[in-house]
């Protein structure tokens, strides 16, 4: 009778403590938690950065680019104001013309046109193989801080027309993260039952949830590509299939 007694007990405090130390633990972290992510995304914008650019065709010459704090801290706001995918998008093809503008104050690329027909022979003239090595840097550097929410960078994209190739950096949206299964509720009665009788039983009645495995979405693939438009200007950014299948402005 004794041992049936604290088992009892036992059981009616197995329910009833996860539940009551679980929910301060929460409520005292939580706020905590959240505050950090932006205080660090600052913190990380205030130390500036750099990247490498390449020009002259073929990466023939590289120079390394500074980015000063203040323009890194206005790239980072511009980013954390997108509220979903396809606003990223349109940040990153702005911000990209921001990063080859502030290039060209420091190597010959602000001579670069759209295209190669209007390079002529300058010093700082970029093909599709400059632009897609330097972007997909630029894409990598603001990845690797955190600021791209809903895309991930890939590996450059090339595309073939007869005996001419075409290359591009190339972004996948990423899929919404998985809602987690909720908690099942334990009926009032559970733990009175397990309190006051001799019915373990009653623990069958705690409901559970079965939790199948849901196969990882693949994201739509994005073509991000500067090599279309003059130095300084917003880049281009279009499904990858429409790029592969010739899409993009006019240019040569």
């Amino acid at each position: 009778m004794r041992m049936g007694v604290i088992r009892r007990w036992l059981l009616a405090l197995a329910v009833f403590l996860p539940a009551f130390f679980s929910a301060p633990l929460a409520a005292g972290l939580s706020p905590r938690a959240g505050a950090a992510g932006p205080e660090m995304a600052r913190a990380a914008a205030g130390a500036g950065a750099r990247f490498d650019i390449c020009y002259n065709y073929g990466c023939r010459r590289e120079e390394t680019v500074v980015i000063d704090p203040g323009q890194l801290e206005r790239v980072r706001r511009k980013l954390a104001r997108a509220g979903d995918a396809s606003g990223e998008r349109a940040a990153l093809a702005e911000v990209l013309g921001w990063l080859y503008r502030g290039a060209g104050t420091q190597t010959p690329v602000g001579a670069d046109r759209r295209g190669n027909l209007l390079d002529g022979g300058g010093e700082g003239r970029m093909d599709c193989i400059d632009h897609s090595v330097s972007t997909t840097r630029m894409l990598q550097l603001l990845e690797a801080r955190g600021w791209l929410r809903f895309h991930r960078v890939l590996p450059r994209a090339r595309r073939s027309r007869l005996i001419f190739q075409h290359f591009s950096a190339a972004i996948e949206e990423l899929p919404p993260p998985a809602r987690a299964p909720a908690e099942p509720e334990i009926p009032d009665h559970v733990a009175t039952l397990l309190a006051l009788c001799d019915c373990s039983d009653v623990v069958h009645d705690i409901p559970t949830e079965a939790r199948a495995e849901m196969p990882a979405a693949v994201g739509a693939h994005y073509a991000v590509d500067s090599w279309f438009v003059d130095n300084g200007e917003a880049a281009i950014v279009l499904p990858l299939a429409e790029w592969l299948n010739g899409g993009g402005p006019d240019v040569q």
